[in-house]
């Protein structure tokens, strides 16, 4: 790919664009426009290539919750490295911070999960939650239930099976996905799958019969679990509407259908509680959590299950052999050292109750967001949020697709100094480090309010 003249050919852009390829990136806009560089962090800042800061308003991708210079894990990483930099946990092997970080994580895990399965991401996570529940229901005498559900504009990553449960185009257009044993329900989007006049209660009433009316004709008998973010992240930070999960539970366990919580986003104090499942009343069969749990500083990821589950895997084991899962990393020592570090900083930094208690001023602060014209929903909960943006005030009509004008705003608000992210819902999210103070949420706001004018009237202009 050809060099744009602007960038000289020993330049970090050059180089970047030559031979990195790119997660979700447009190659053609990189070649033209080159890379963003990012060279230091200082708490919930991070600083460019020309030394402009930014508050990272999305704590990298949701991920880096005690922001961007944590002493503290950098320390528990280096002496890790230092005893043993690497082990694997094949053939009955371990070692302390394994150990040590899976008795943690237990302890703080939602009533029922008894067992933890190490993985290095949450595609990874979710990935092994779908072999563990064939590989479960092999073993109670019931392989064909192998479909999984989830929802429309869920996220669950990107590998093959996971991308299959990925509720986004994006995610499979190109691909030839999903694969034929994932189903996708109604979004729990409330504002923008609401018929009009349908009250919320209504509109929970109609998802549970569109779920019940896919289990009839799949047939139970065939469906091994529903996954389900607690709040759709990626999707359009997505609130599921009062009663939603009251009223879904009780249809799986009619139909022996396990729960898979995905708490890659809400796990770890987002939503104001440990896990986004306290915060919205699920019990899940699984759990699967990534993200947070080392604060972003080194990838790790994990499977939670019951031991119900954890029993059954065992039973088809013993007839196999062995459980014939894992991970050259899986509990890799150095990642699990700095997550278990994680969780005890978040108990002797009362992290949650911080997340408590800057929860109304961030909620403030989204709302207020709301009251330009060309936002049409706002919504909020611990700290995380979106914007919503619509083409006429006051209704629901979307701009077109092609348009492309949550990344126009995006771009326009990193200009103004904060790194947000671009939604397909076309909005806007908003996710900042757990550790941001009252002082940086408002400079964060007024920042991205800055621009706000100005967003107005390209909406008006597009519309």
């Amino acid at each position: 790919m050809n060099k744009p003249e602007r960038f000289s050919p020993n330049s970090q852009e050059a180089k970047d664009i030559a031979y990195h390829l790119h997660p979700y990136t447009n190659p053609a806009q990189l070649a033209e426009q080159g890379p963003m560089i990012l060279n230091k962090g200082k708490g919930v800042y991070v600083y460019d290539s020309e030394g402009r800061d930014y508050i990272e308003g999305m704590a990298g991708l949701w991920c880096a919750s005690f922001g961007f210079s944590e002493k503290e894990l950098v320390k528990a990483a280096t002496q890790q490295m230092e005893e043993l930099p690497y082990y694997h946990s094949f053939t009955a092997k371990t070692h302390n911070p394994a150990i040590n970080l899976a008795e943690k994580l237990i302890s703080v895990a939602p009533e029922g999960l008894e067992k933890v399965f190490f993985c290095n991401s949450g595609s990874e996570a979710n990935d092994t939650a779908i072999k563990m529940v064939w590989y479960y229901h092999a073993a109670i005498g019931k392989p064909e239930k192998r479909k999984i559900i989830s929802r429309k504009g869920g996220y669950h990553g990107v590998t093959l099976a996971a991308s299959s449960l990925t509720g986004l185009a994006y995610v499979q257009q190109g691909f030839s996905l999903p694969l034929d044993f994932a189903k996708h329900t109604t979004s729990p989007n409330y504002f923008q799958e609401s018929h009009d006049g349908e009250s919320e209660a209504d509109f929970v009433k109609r998802c549970m019969n569109d779920l019940e009316d896919m289990i009839a004709e799949e047939g139970a008998d065939t469906i091994g679990a529903f996954i389900a973010e607690p709040l759709m992240g990626a999707g359009g930070v997505i609130i599921p509407p009062e009663g939603y999960y009251d009223a879904l539970q009780p249809i799986l366990k009619k139909h022996d259908i396990l729960l898979i919580s995905d708490e890659v986003i809400c796990g770890f104090g987002r939503t104001g509680n440990m896990w986004g499942s306290t915060t919205f009343g699920l019990k899940p069969d699984i759990l699967t959590c990534a993200k947070a749990l080392s604060a972003a500083y080194l990838p790790i990821s994990g499977v939670l299950v019951t031991d119900q589950i954890a029993d059954g895997m065992a039973i088809q084991a013993e007839k196999l052999g062995q459980f014939g899962h894992g991970y050259t990393y899986s509990a890799h020592p150095v990642p699990a050292a700095v997550a278990l570090r994680t969780l005890e900083l978040m108990e002797e930094r009362n992290i949650i109750e911080h997340v408590r208690s800057l929860a109304p001023l961030f909620a403030e602060r989204v709302a207020r967001l709301g009251e330009y014209a060309s936002v049409g929903h706002s919504r909020s909960i611990g700290l995380i949020g979106a914007i919503e943006f619509v083409a006429k005030p006051d209704t629901r009509i979307k701009l077109d697709p092609k348009l492309k004008t949550a990344a126009r705003v995006m771009k326009m608000i990193q200009d103004a100094g904060v790194i947000v992210r671009a939604l397909p819902i076309d909005g806007i999210a908003f996710c900042p480090p757990l550790i941001i103070t009252a002082d940086e949420i408002n400079i964060m706001f007024d920042r991205i309010e800055s621009v706000m004018p100005e967003v107005d009237k390209l909406v008006a202009s597009l519309a």
